[in-house]
């Protein structure tokens, strides 16, 4: 991108407040880079003035510079890749296709992106090779990083909300390994019994013995019961944690706000979110995980963030081992109770309006499909599914923090 580097106009302001630098910022945007792109391309339309925003917000060209080994493009040339990218789910742009036909066509998006018009723009293949490097090093992930510590690490957050939302992939679902190895019940069984036979056929005990029910008689010794993942993850480290939660492709089915199941194939996405609406972590889980998997390393992620008071969760996370997590990170935890059949436990009237700070998760959801991307998944494969996803929550997050803030 066609860059303004003002930072001799931030050197003096050492003593100034994050909101003066970033009105500062502001300014020379306003009053200098936008006139003078006007000057070259012509007129610039709201949403080419919301990418430069985020651009000069997020500055991803850092992060590229300092990344690179020494070979293929020079930094210079992946940055402005690397700004198409984000301009892509700033844009909604569903494909890469779609990214460089907009660019060949669109001078001041070109410009933005710091392509010179005298020059070619670069293949689809190498539009591709650069994404996949991009998606290895986890570049929109650091910058995401890099941008919530520098803007809300020295705050007190009151409330952090967790939710998972629904991936759809353009890729079939994985097969089980247990699934494959298993042979099914009904290729155990007789297709027709004969009607004089009395007792249930052989291979029918030896399915029902497989699990036994009821106390064990004397002197049986039975395995013991498998631990839960939550309670597991209680006495791992994250990196142990994240190495655990499983990202391939499969089918996942959860119930919607009327109460419906609804299913499909793709991942799940993890998010915690500031009750100021801005994301502060994520995760990317195969679709058939359960939201409660994600809760402790995600917590963990955002605690390593961000300071915040109460953890906000719906009662698919309701859990004694939750709940005594939430306690030993210092935070105040607000989860909905399942009941499971039981008498439900209503909050106390003053935790029930905290808890309905829980529905800007939702709403941070809804804007990253609706707005950045997030429902236009084309890459296949979790590590470029999560890259795509997180350059969207990268700009969600500019964003949401360009309205609070400016």
């Amino acid at each position: 991108m066609m860059r303004l580097r003002r930072h001799h106009q931030y050197a003096h302001a050492m003593d100034a407040t994050s909101r003066e630098l970033i009105m500062q910022r502001w300014s020379v945007i306003q009053d200098e880079l936008l006139p003078q792109l006007k000057i070259e391309v012509g007129a610039l339309t709201p949403k080419l003035e919301r990418v430069i925003h985020i651009l000069e917000w997020v500055r991803i060209e850092e992060f590229v510079a300092s990344s690179w080994c020494g070979l293929g493009r020079p930094p210079v040339e992946r940055a402005w890749l690397a700004n198409a990218f984000v301009a892509k789910a700033v844009l909604g742009l569903a494909t890469t296709v779609g990214l460089i036909e907009r660019l060949t066509i669109d001078r001041a998006l070109r410009r933005i992106c710091g392509f010179p018009l005298h020059r070619k723009l670069p293949s689809e293949a190498t539009f591709s090779r650069a994404f996949a490097e991009f998606a290895s090093a986890k570049l929109a992930e650091r910058v995401h990083e890099a941008l919530i510590r520098t803007h809300l690490g020295d705050r007190l957050i009151g409330h952090l909300s967790r939710d998972g939302t629904a991936i759809e992939a353009r890729e079939r679902p994985a097969r089980s390994a247990a699934g494959a190895e298993a042979p099914s019940r009904s290729a155990e069984l007789p297709l027709f019994a004969s009607a004089s036979s009395t007792k249930p056929h052989a291979a029918a005990v030896a399915v029902r013995s497989e699990k036994k029910r009821g106390r064990p008689r004397k002197g049986e010794v039975r395995a013991p019961a498998k631990e839960s993942p939550i309670k597991r993850q209680r006495s791992q480290t994250l990196a142990e944690m994240i190495a655990e939660i499983p990202t391939a492709c499969d089918r996942g089915t959860k119930c919607n706000a009327q109460g419906y199941k609804v299913s499909w194939n793709g991942y799940k996405l993890h998010l915690d979110t500031a009750d100021c609406g801005v994301p502060v972590a994520a995760l990317l889980s195969s679709a058939s995980m359960h939201d409660s998997r994600a809760a402790i390393p995600l917590s963990l992620i955002s605690a390593a963030r961000v300071t915040n008071l109460y953890d906000v969760m719906d009662a698919a996370y309701c859990s004694l081992e939750l709940h005594e997590h939430c306690r030993t990170l210092g935070h105040v935890p607000l989860i909905d109770h399942n009941r499971r059949g039981g008498e439900k436990i209503e909050f106390e009237p003053t935790d029930a309006v905290r808890y309905n700070e829980r529905t800007v998760a939702e709403r941070s959801n809804a804007r990253l499909k609706d707005e950045f991307g997030g429902r236009n998944v084309r890459v296949t494969g979790p590590i470029k599914v999560m890259s795509h996803l997180m350059f969207g929550v990268l700009a969600l997050s500019a964003d949401q923090l360009m309205r609070l803030l400016l």
